[in-house]
């Protein structure tokens, strides 16, 4: 474990000064630094916007050395008190392959030191007060294999100071550092190498479990929610018996992942890289030696697609399929997606953009398996006006991801045991001084009202009235169990029967069964 993270006099000062400057706006704690005592030791942190921030919290030990591939271990206790005024080491990782550039109000790649000492989280408490706040662990996306806790688009401050939740972040191992089944070529000591990124959650878990209360948080109203790849990783935790108890709410968002990686799929992948990287036998001990840039290299090389794995112990199942898993039964969920979610991976593929309907013809015909015009014609039917991309886009945004939503609510909600709301974010980002389209992550600035950190929101005032809708009622989900807030119309559970759902946009409206056509021929598409 390195020793706790130093911070210059000049540069507190400069913190202090900032914090004092803000006090006299905002509120008279700040320019305090509160000092928390953890189960490892002391953290001192920040009070900044009337908001107190730890940063860089160990919830796990260093995971380099003999600790690759191997479950987390507890982190080192200090003595004295750790500074938490930064935020951590990211997992190693390499950035998306291509540019994004309708997402570059993101701040991806986060630009954070990097190494294999990551399992670290932050805290954003209104106070250190024991009142017993609702607790939103926070993680992040990156398709399983990129993204940190610290980008800033997911600063917990505006959710902490306006909903009086306690927000948590994290990091955790990523790609093939989390990923890797080992069990088959090094043993049974590495049987769960091939979830160890789960079981960091699972650790940062019980962290908050142990010590939140510290922080003015409920370790028994803990809510967590994730996008994209972070909504897989809460699917996944909703399947885990490790996880079981140490959470009671789940938010997935963009990220409805119903089936893992097979365990034989997992093996085929580890023969792969240990080939590549010219090793035989029991390669544990050389794994563990290997620099990180070599282990990112073979990770990438053949295009792996990682991901937590069906390995009958840690995850003894797909996480919703064929049903939803009956462990978490008793879990509330909130489910969605955005309209039109492949403008954000197609943001560098001009000609998707100007299709032209023989254009659009070609690039569906391999997805839809011959049913082209068929869908096509369904979805042309409600939109006359629409031009060949925007069809592209909102057919290849419901087969991709909405589709998955809406099966995994229904799975939920066919369990009769726990509510399940499903909501449709459709409002069109302002590009280029027109509203634009959907694209996926688009809801995060209104998730935690980050909208300066995010470019792509615009500037007019209607995306703070959005942000307070959206953000209020992830928090009283977090409080409640239900979304159901006074700045929102009523918003029932979804049943199979109604599938009621809440279109975020300027105007929020509960529709059931929006897009009733287009969903029957997608999911006939994936059924037949």
């Amino acid at each position: 474990m390195h020793p706790p993270q130093m911070i210059s006099r000049r540069r507190l000062l400069q913190a202090s000064l900032l914090a004092g400057i803000a006090a006299k706006q905002v509120h008279a704690a700040d320019g305090a630094q509160p000092v928390i005592e953890t189960t490892s030791g002391k953290v001192r942190g920040l009070a900044v916007n009337g908001i107190h921030t730890f940063k860089g919290v160990p919830y796990g030990a260093s995971t380099a050395g003999r600790n690759r591939f191997l479950p987390p271990q507890k982190p080192e206790s200090w003595s004295g008190v750790r500074e938490a005024f930064e935020y951590g080491p990211s997992a190693p990782q390499v950035p998306p392959g291509r540019p994004l550039p309708i997402t570059a109000g993101y701040a991806y790649p986060v630009k954070l030191p990097m190494n294999e000492d990551c399992l670290v989280l932050n805290v954003f408490t209104p106070s250190a007060e024991r009142r017993k706040r609702p607790v939103m662990v926070w993680i992040h996306g990156g398709a399983f294999t990129y993204g940190a806790g610290g980008n800033s688009v997911y600063d917990g401050t505006n959710l902490a100071r306006h909903h009086d939740v306690v927000a948590v972040s994290l990091n955790h191992r990523l790609n093939l550092f989390g990923f890797f089944q080992l069990e088959e070529v090094a043993g049974t000591d590495y049987a769960e190498s091939g979830n160890a990124s789960q079981l960091d959650l699972v650790a940062a878990l019980r962290w908050v479990h142990d010590n939140i209360a510290a922080f003015g948080g409920d370790p028994a109203n803990v809510t967590v929610f994730g996008e994209s790849g972070g909504g897989g990783k809460v699917s996944v935790l909703l399947a885990m018996p490790a996880a079981k108890g140490l959470f009671h709410k789940a938010i997935v968002e963009s990220g409805s992942f119903l089936r893992m990686t097979p365990r034989e799929d997992a093996a085929k992948n580890t023969e792969r890289v240990l080939a590549d990287l010219g090793l035989k036998g029991n390669p544990i001990d050389q794994l563990q030696k290997l620099p990180i840039e070599t282990l990112i290299a073979a990770s990438v090389k053949r295009g792996v697609r990682w991901g937590p794995v069906v390995d009958g112990h840690v995850l003894p199942r797909h996480p919703f399929d064929p049903d939803a898993p009956e462990i978490s039964a008793d879990v509330p969920m909130l489910i969605g997606s955005n309209q039109t979610e492949t403008t954000f991976f197609n943001g560098a593929d001009e000609k998707l953009f100007s299709l032209d309907e023989a254009g659009l013809r070609q690039s569906l015909q391999p997805m839809l398996r011959g049913k082209t015009d068929e869908i096509i014609a369904t979805y042309r039917k409600n939109r006359p006006h629409a031009s060949p991309s925007d069809l592209y886009f909102l057919i290849t945004s419901d087969q991709r991801i909405r589709l998955g939503a809406i099966t995994q609510a229904e799975r939920k909600s066919a369990l009769g045991k726990a509510p399940a709301y499903m909501y449709f974010f459709t409002w069109k980002a302002p590009i280029d001084g027109a509203k634009w389209r959907t694209p996926h992550t688009l809801e995060l600035p209104f998730v935690f009202e980050t909208y300066d950190k995010a470019t792509i929101t615009g500037t007019g005032p209607e995306r703070k009235v959005l942000g307070d809708r959206v953000s209020g009622a992830w928090a009283a989900f977090a409080r409640n169990g239900s979304p159901n807030f006074k700045g929102l119309p009523h918003w029932p559970p979804y049943k199979i029967d109604q599938r009621a759902t809440m279109i975020l946009d300027d105007e929020c409206t509960v529709v059931n069964d929006p897009n009733h056509d287009e969903r029957v021929a997608i999911q006939n598409l994936e059924r037949g």
